[in-house]
């Protein structure tokens, strides 16, 4: 059926031949003006030049003035053809030889031609045997060559040259109309696309104008986007220095959910990975996401996304982050969508160095305004001190123990009974350490109803539960590069606890409600009166909790165990009430002091302190008067006078104080002593009325003037 086709074709242009000029001028001229595109003029022009001439093949060559080549630009054929698509320097074409000479070329056996090799190699494997090649030609300019291929050698005579050749000019002011009209409509799509481009760079510019929360505007800029870019899936990745892993910010998607808002994505092996670190823009298909052989690529496909483009955030060559679309089917992202998101970007990436400024000016105030409300309360503390009062060597040891760890950052947990100075020898650990510009931030888990010592610890997020009616930072943000002292630790819920090992052992968390992770740099001191090991044996405390914290123990020795410091802490007590209540008392007798110095003191220097308040109260003249029935029942009461030490203490040092330790002369009763942590200073009026506010009641004071004379 086909060859009869063929055949048949043949009989046709060879009985039309002769035909009439003027006839075949005007159908060329009206088969012309109908058309628009190349391929359909150049179908309707084989029908109408078989009538004078034999040829089974015709195609249109031009020439591409840019690269000066020639290229083949449309085929017409009776057999299929091999090729569709060829460009070939100006001398190695046929065509480009008529386009240099503007003279016809007639080669009527293509087997012995020695020119033109590639063209000669098609043609034969196309069956061909004879070709002409005619120029293209308008008065404005060159457009290539009109060419004519045979199945017959010898197909082409000079009559049939020279009527093509009339009709050929024709051709070539339709073929030079319909480039025009290509080239408009090439012009209207970019303009279009421009049009477009600029359209959607002032939706986004007005998007970051009027919406100053993120997340807000992230939404905004997609629904532009989208509009533009057909896409199904936006994520905007901000880079994350210390974890080397983008953090996803922002994300529209209607997906499984395997992706999600503020997950971190690792920088290796991810789409916005390779965009961020190439700092140019980068296009995936199918193939190249299951190439990356990473879990954010198994994701991805996992959700169903087929292709996706992404583009670095970069302002002032510092790279933030990147915007990255996807499709979940279509056509992969072409060349224009990458440019286009990139102009995004652009915009995008001065709005994300902003939100990160404003996220940490926004931060360091509310940390500031946290620190400065806590610092307003400890100042108004009743436990202001200066020095460390005592001489005793179960105090020294502890002193050198302290010296010990405190250039270090690690744990320190403090054991001993309730009143022993826990609270302050924390505060001398953060006074010695490299911390000590930074806050000292103290935290009684005990005093924290259950439901609240997690917003206290690590903060909450506005909502995170009835009555947050606004964002808080715990005490772990507020103690950034400073010490947090935990008071009560034994006190803390069991199922708080894995969180609180979890920040001591990665110096991370998140707050309530929130699933940003937050890095702190935090020194932790803990403090108990509870036995933690009959605590983790019972289930009651973790033990990898107790481990970490357990890293350096000191345990604080009761005040019953060092009764030489007793002499030195009633003095100042004594001062110190006497200075409030306006009395002058100047001796302390020698058997009230041996009263006070024989009791045990089970409550520690609160006791005591509370003792020598009532005493000074009861005084009415110069000599402290001390209820002695009331100190001699005290003292009859039983108890033992040591008490075993708890377990886990570390060995201490026995040799001389450390340097930063002093000690005061004796008074002539042999009472003072003093072993100080700050330098000793005068006193002033101001540490006076300190001291009139506050008396530690830890058996460490501040001594603010000298003692009364005994």
């Amino acid at each position: 059926m086909g060859d009869a086709l063929v055949s048949e074709a043949r009989a046709d242009h060879r009985a039309c031949a002769p035909g009439n000029l003027h006839r075949m001028l005007l159908d060329v001229s009206h088969a012309t003006a109908s058309h628009r595109d190349l391929q359909s003029l150049l179908g309707d022009l084989a029908g109408l030049l078989r009538r004078v001439a034999r040829f089974d093949r015709l195609a249109i060559v031009l020439h591409d003035p840019e690269r000066d080549l020639m290229r083949l630009h449309t085929i017409v054929s009776l057999e299929p053809t091999f090729t569709t698509d060829i460009e070939l320097p100006v001398p190695e074409s046929p065509a480009g030889l008529v386009w240099q000479t503007q003279r016809p070329l007639v080669v009527p056996r293509i087997d012995g031609e020695k020119r033109f090799p590639e063209v000669r190699r098609i043609l034969r494997a196309e069956g061909m045997r004879s070709f002409c090649v005619l120029p293209l030609t308008t008065p404005l300019r060159r457009l290539g060559g009109l060419s004519f291929a045979s199945q017959d050698e010898d197909a082409f005579s000079d009559a049939d040259v020279e009527v093509l050749q009339e009709l050929t000019s024709q051709v070539a002011l339709a073929v030079d109309n319909t480039l025009h009209h290509e080239a408009a409509q090439r012009a209207q799509q970019e303009l279009a696309s421009e049009r477009d481009r600029l359209r959607l760079l002032l939706e986004v510019n007005n998007a970051l104008v009027s919406n100053l929360e993120p997340r807000a505007l992230f939404s905004a800029i997609a629904t532009c986007l989208r509009r533009v870019v057909a896409h199904d899936y936006t994520s905007l990745a901000v880079y994350d220095g210390e974890r080397n892993a983008f953090d996803m910010w922002a994300l529209e998607f209607a997906g499984k959910g395997l992706i999600k808002e503020h997950m971190f994505v690792p920088v290796e092996g991810s789409p916005a990975g390779k965009a961020f670190t190439a700092g140019e823009p980068a296009r995936f298909e199918r193939a190249d996401l299951a190439a990356l052989d990473s879990d954010v690529g198994r994701m991805l496909l996992a959700e169903g996304i087929q292709s996706m483009c992404s583009v670095p955030l970069t302002v002032h060559d510092r790279r933030l982050g990147t915007l990255s679309i996807g499709r979940l089917g279509g056509e992969p992202f072409t060349t224009w969508d990458e440019k286009l998101l990139a102009s995004v970007a652009n915009q995008i990436a001065f709005s994300v160095e902003n939100a990160l400024a404003f996220q940490e000016i926004a931060e360091l105030k509310d940390k500031l305004a946290a620190e400065k409300v806590y610092l307003e309360d400890e100042i108004r503390t009743e436990y202001n001190f200066e020095e460390i009062i005592g001489e005793s060597s179960a105090l020294k040891r502890v002193l050198h123990q302290v010296e010990t760890v405190a250039p270090t950052d690690s744990a320190v947990l403090l054991r001993g009974e309730t009143g022993t100075g826990k609270e302050l020898i924390a505060r001398a650990i953060h006074d010695l350490s490299q911390r000590r510009e930074r806050t000292f931030v103290k935290l009684n888990c005990a005093a924290i109803p259950t439901g609240l010592l997690e917003s206290e610890l690590f903060g909450h997020e506005r909502g995170a539960f009835t009555g947050a009616i606004a964002q808080r930072i715990g005490r772990f943000e507020l103690a950034d590069r400073g010490t947090l002292f935990l008071d009560e630790v034994g006190d803390i819920p069991l199922e708080l606890q894995p969180k609180l090992l979890r920040v001591l052992q990665e110096q991370e968390f998140e707050r309530l409600g929130s699933t940003r992770t937050k890095r702190v740099d935090v020194r932790v001191v803990a403090a108990t009166n509870r036995n933690l090991e009959e605590m983790v044996a019972a289930g009651a405390f973790r033990n990898d909790l107790y481990y970490r914290l357990d890293v350096f123990p000191i345990t604080l020795p009761p005040l019953r165990e060092r009764p030489e410091d007793i002499p030195p802490l009633v003095r100042y007590f004594v001062q110190k009430f006497a200075r409030r209540m306006n009395k002058r008392i100047e001796t302390i007798p020698a058997d009230a002091m041996t009263a006070l110095s024989s009791y045990a003191w089970p409550g520690n220097v609160r006791e005591l302190e509370n003792a020598v308040e009532r005493a000074v109260i009861l005084t009415s003249g110069p000599a402290l008067r001390v209820p002695m029935a009331r100190s001699r029942r005290r003292s009859a009461r039983p108890f033992s006078a040591r008490c075993s030490r708890p377990t886990g203490c570390s060995e201490v040092r026995t040799g001389p104080p450390p340097a930063w330790v002093s000690s005061a002369p004796r008074s002539n009763h042999g009472y003072r002593s003093s072993a100080s942590i700050a330098p000793r200073r005068e006193p002033t009026a101001d540490m006076s009325a300190r001291a009139d506010r506050s008396a530690s009641s830890f058996g460490i004071a501040s001594r603010t003037q000298a003692p009364a004379s005994m």
